[in-house]
């Protein structure tokens, strides 16, 4: 096998924790709107084409 040396993880200059971590948060209020969204469609569906 081949010797790849040490693996170095987060030593990137320039992590910038907080502003991940907040990017996250809105991804998730943006896919809990969309859900939301999906499932109000689905159900008006159902009641005005049934």
């Amino acid at each position: 096998m081949a010797d790849h040396g040490e693996v170095e993880y987060a030593t990137a200059m320039g992590n910038d924790y907080p502003s991940h971590e907040q990017t996250y948060e809105n991804f998730l209020t943006l896919t809990k709107g969309v859900l939301a969204a999906v499932v109000v469609i689905v159900v008006l569906l159902a009641v005005f084409l049934a």
